[in-house]
């Protein structure tokens, strides 16, 4: 395989578990040349062994994510299975970064499954309002996809220990009533950079 599973930034270790996504994000890292320096694109999608593999020694990081070039929870089997191997052989946090569409996309509720599993869940907010959400995201699953997000995050409340949403520093965002939003469903809120 010439792309890459697993693999390090700032000391955190991260998996790649897909390239699919519904969503066609303006800002998206996966239409940057450079992305983080590592090839996410994915020939096929692996399997829960050979992302292990790639992990290699899990139990000197602090800190290990579900994120790539895709949305990680569209493939929720291989992370629940994933995150019960690491669990055994780790004392890391783990962490999902997710659109948050996943399980609409699926038709199927599955964060339940995931409680004791997932330590942060990370949501991609990205808007403050539906239109705007729809403008920048461009989710291929509908108009309603923001409200659909703010009910995954409050449905995450319910499982995750820590969730947080995010946006893009970009001048189409209102930041301030994105904080609020996220003070409103009680979760922790971080501006990402807007990496050009």
């Amino acid at each position: 395989m010439g792309f890459t599973l697993a693999y390090e930034l700032d000391g955190i270790l991260y998996l790649n578990v897909t390239n699919r996504c519904y969503n066609n994000c303006t800002f998206c890292i996966r239409k940057n040349e450079k992305g983080v320096g590592y090839d996410l694109w994915l020939d096929k999608e692996p399997t829960a062994k050979e992302i292990l593999e790639a992990a290699g020694d899990v139990s000197k990081y602090e800190e290990i994510v579900f994120c790539g070039y895709g949305e990680p929870l569209l493939r929720p089997d291989i992370v629940e299975t994933v995150s019960k191997k690491i669990k055994k052989q780790s004392n890391a946090k783990l962490r999902i970064n997710t659109n948050g569409l996943a399980e609409k996309v699926l038709d199927l509720k599955f964060l339940e499954d995931l409680s004791g599993l997932i330590d942060i869940i990370s949501i991609s907010l990205n808007a403050h309002n539906a239109e705007t959400y729809y403008k920048l995201s461009q989710p291929s699953v509908g108009s309603d996809a923001f409200d659909h997000i703010l009910e995954f995050a409050r449905r995450s409340k319910k499982y995750i220990p820590r969730v947080i949403l995010t946006v893009v520093n970009t001048p189409e965002v209102d930041i301030e009533q994105c904080r609020r939003i996220a003070q409103d469903i009680d979760a922790e809120f971080r501006v990402r950079p807007h990496l050009t």
